[in-house]
């Protein structure tokens, strides 16, 4: 290097040397700057991070809360719902009595064939099954067998329970009502046709009063206990050898032991005879006495057993003078023994049955299948007497299906006094009754009961002539 650049380059040198620091001072001030800013913002970042997953976690535990919340709501639901449906229906208060109203409604379709003639439409042989309105076949005017189908809502029935609490008294009142009374004549009566609008009276079943005790107004007959009547899609089930009246009475109930009770009832007279060479019955309204009724019910888990008697005065007065009037009365007398025996603990499945006997007792027995006496041409009542049986099986297959099997049988012995040969005597008096009967209920939801139903009944009068009617039934019932 010549000699003259040598200062020139010591002068650059110390330049450098002296500038070199304050630059190294200024790179070192940003790095800094710049690493204190990466460092705030990373914990910015951190401290983002964590607030979002606080806040996912409080979501979290938010919609577990709710979901929580929702299944205890479901659950306290389902408890209430369960609650309710196991609890009694309270109905409402009107004063310091408690009213409930309940009953059911129901659709019936049946369809019948008739081996001895037509079973006329608008009957009550048509409604249900009734033995004495079965056609017999009669070869001097002989008649062809007919098939009839009728749909029907008339045995929709309510009733109303009214109970008030007077210090330790109780008293209480029941009325029940249905559509299926005796048929009247249409439009006449406010009823309809079945070609329009198949309107029908609305009819008393029952109606009294229980004070402690006593009952007083109109029910079953204290001669027989309703349970016993089987489930069945017809208005009875098996009728022909069943007790069966509704009327005013006035019964007493008394305890005797534990499950063993006395009932006692005065209840409404009526004889029901028939005259010689005239089948139809009549209600002669002349009685003086009431039929006096007593039943002894022992009852427990097992079921219950009953034995009862029924004692009466049967009564006919013309209200003609002279030789032309008539008067006579004799005695009836009936026993009864029922019962209902259950074959499991749930009570589901069970036989029940009915054996009576008497004198005097047609109009207790299958709807009346027979007279209580018959009058004969010199004024005097001729007695008649009743031997009717009936039994039921009912099997649960399990809590929804079940099925019941039913027989019942009713024969008629006239007196001797009678002649049973020619049409001026009883020849074409009934004499015979007997059906069998099986069905299926299925229960798909509660309170709802679907049925079906096949019966084959018989009737046969004094002189053999017969007839039967196969019926099939299917019913629909919702009880409320």
């Amino acid at each position: 290097m010549p000699k003259q650049m040598r200062p020139l380059l010591r002068i650059l040198l110390g330049a450098t040397a002296l500038a070199a620091p304050q630059l190294t001072h200024a790179q070192t001030t940003k790095e800094s700057d710049l690493a204190a800013r990466l460092e705030r913002l990373e914990s910015e970042v951190t401290q983002l991070r964590t607030e979002l997953a606080a806040a996912r976690n409080q979501q979290d535990e938010t919609a577990a809360t709710a979901a929580a919340a929702v299944r205890k709501s479901d659950d306290a639901s389902a408890q209430v719902t369960k609650l309710a449906d196991s609890t009694p229906k309270l109905g409402f208060r009107s004063g310091n009595t408690n009213v409930v109203l309940s009953g059911y409604v129901k659709l019936l379709a049946s369809s019948a064939r008739y081996s001895g003639g037509d079973d006329p439409s608008n009957t009550l042989g048509r409604d249900l099954y009734l033995p004495q309105s079965i056609p017999v076949f009669n070869p001097a005017s002989p008649t062809s067998p007919t098939r009839v189908t009728d749909f029907s809502a008339k045995q929709t029935r309510f009733w109303v329970d009214a109970t008030t609490k007077l210090g330790r008294h109780a008293l209480k009142a029941y009325i029940e009502f249905d559509f299926q009374a005796a048929p009247g004549t249409p439009q006449a009566l406010g009823q309809g046709t079945q070609r329009t609008t198949n309107a029908y009276d609305l009819a008393m079943r029952r109606a009294l009063i229980q004070f402690d005790r006593w009952t007083f107004g109109q029910d079953f007959t204290n001669f027989s206990n309703p349970a016993v009547f089987p489930e069945s899609t017809d208005y009875v089930g098996g009728v022909d050898g069943l007790i069966f009246v509704r009327q005013p009475m006035v019964r007493y109930s008394l305890p005797l032991s534990h499950g063993l009770t006395l009932h006692l009832a005065a209840e409404n007279p009526e004889t029901a005879s028939a005259t010689a060479g005239a089948p139809a019955l009549i209600e002669n309204g002349e009685d003086h006495a009431p039929d006096m009724t007593g039943r002894l019910e022992y009852a427990g888990g097992f079921g219950f057993l009953d034995l009862a008697v029924l004692g009466r005065q049967l009564r006919v007065d013309n209200a003609k003078t002279g030789a032309a009037h008539i008067v006579d009365s004799r005695l009836g007398w009936g026993i009864s023994t029922s019962g209902k025996i259950f074959l499991d603990a749930k009570h589901g499945s069970d036989i029940r049955f009915q054996a009576t006997y008497g004198e005097g007792i047609g109009r207790y027995l299958g709807l009346n299948f027979g007279p209580d006496a018959v009058l004969q041409t010199n004024g005097q009542l001729a007695g008649v007497r009743n031997l009717a049986l009936f039994g039921a099986g009912r099997y649960a297959l399990d809590d929804q299906w079940r099925v019941n099997l039913i027989a019942s049988y009713q024969r008629i012995f006239y007196a001797d006094a009678l002649d049973p040969a020619t049409t001026a005597g009883i020849a074409m008096f009934n004499r015979q009754a007997w059906s069998v009967a099986g069905n299926l209920f299925y229960s798909p939801v509660k309170n709802v009961d679907l049925g079906i139903e096949y019966r084959h009944g018989e009737r046969r009068l004094v002189n053999d002539l017969n007839g039967h009617v196969d019926r099939f039934d299917v019913a629909a019932k919702y009880n409320f």
